[in-house]
């Protein structure tokens, strides 16, 4: 019996995704777009040209605007869409969700307000437990293009990961399951705002012993947070932290780095947010900071990307005060 994917968001990594899923011929995919516009040019072009360039989308996705039809007898739902929107986007499936499918969240990041995860948003918005969770070091455009890529599901029913893990996995995307849904989500989210200062810090021409020290020290930060909130303390030695902190913090596929280097660059933050593309951390680093905050955190990196991004303190002054602080043990 083939197993029918519905992929929810056809943007870089929804699109990817799907590609993915289509390699294996006992797979029935199909791909849905938010908005009319854009599923008609990916029916017209079979690529997505403005985030995958060069990239084929197989005849065999089945892409579409309608949720009853993307989801029609799907065996699972792989959710592609960016946290700021998730909510709402995600209930307009709820009418057409007849059967209680797996769903697996591919979003990092963390609602501003709430600070529920994605898998809460889906939870809370679809009545489901199903759930898992994809992260990892994976950028769309090389998962796309076949590049070995390695990556984390992970689910509180282990049966679920296992079953995850063995209809994702191919011998170009390997998948390893993990209990910690709590620390791999947020880690996924976090490694967003270390991104951001690792872009100041390349933008502002910094050399290679601050960018090791950010990542260390902002590690440090992303596990306490996590650990603050029950996550586990290896899950973020793992792909789903440090594994993907590397890719964000150094890859010119990066768009969190991209927003942090144009700052670092003086630009305004209106300019750098205009592009078409969604920079999951900067919203991320409000919800944080308001964690932060309210429960007396160690995090001087992400409070400084957040004094950046929404109080407009300029870069290099943020790098002024972290470098100035008291002089201590190092504590890990």
């Amino acid at each position: 019996m083939p197993t029918t994917f519905a992929v929810l968001g056809s943007g870089g990594w929804g699109t990817a995704i799907a590609v993915l899923l289509a390699q294996n011929p006992n797979h029935q995919v199909r791909l849905w777009c938010a908005h009319a516009a854009s599923a008609c040019t990916l029916l017209e072009t079979r690529e997505n040209v403005r985030l995958l360039p060069g990239v084929s989308i197989p005849e065999r996705i089945r892409i579409t605007n309608d949720p009853g039809e993307a989801v029609e007898g799907a065996d699972c739902w792989c959710t592609a869409i960016p946290t700021v929107f998730l909510r709402e986007t995600i209930a307009r499936f709820v009418q057409v969700r007849t059967r209680d499918v797996p769903v697996i969240s591919l979003t990092k990041g963390l609602e501003v307000g709430t600070f529920h995860r994605p898998s809460e948003i889906i939870g809370e918005t679809l009545q489901t437990d199903r759930l898992a969770v994809l992260s990892g070091p994976s950028h769309a455009e090389e998962v796309a293009r076949g590049m070995p890529t390695s990556v984390v599901i992970a689910a509180i029913d282990l049966g679920l990961a296992v079953w995850t893990q063995e209809k994702l996995g191919t011998e170009r995307f390997r998948v390893y399951t993990n209990a910690d849904a709590i620390g791999v989500e947020l880690a996924g989210a976090l490694k967003n705002i270390i991104g951001i200062a690792a872009g100041v810090c390349d933008g502002l021409g910094f050399g290679d012993n601050a960018k090791a020290a950010l990542l260390t020290r902002g590690m440090v930060e992303m596990t306490r947070f996590g650990v603050a909130h029950g996550a586990e303390v290896a899950t973020f030695a793992g792909l789903a932290g440090i594994g993907d902190l590397i890719t964000t913090c150094f890859s010119p596929h990066g768009r969190n780095r991209r927003v942090g280097y144009r700052l670092g660059k003086g630009e305004p933050l209106s300019a750098v947010l205009a592009g078409p593309q969604v920079a999951e951390g900067v919203y991320t680093s409000r919800s944080a900071f308001e964690r932060i905050a309210r429960m007396g955190l160690e995090a001087p990196i992400m409070t400084g990307v957040y004094q950046v991004l929404h109080e407009g303190k300029a870069p290099l002054a943020a790098v002024q005060d972290l470098m100035t602080r008291r002089q201590r043990e190092e504590r890990v």
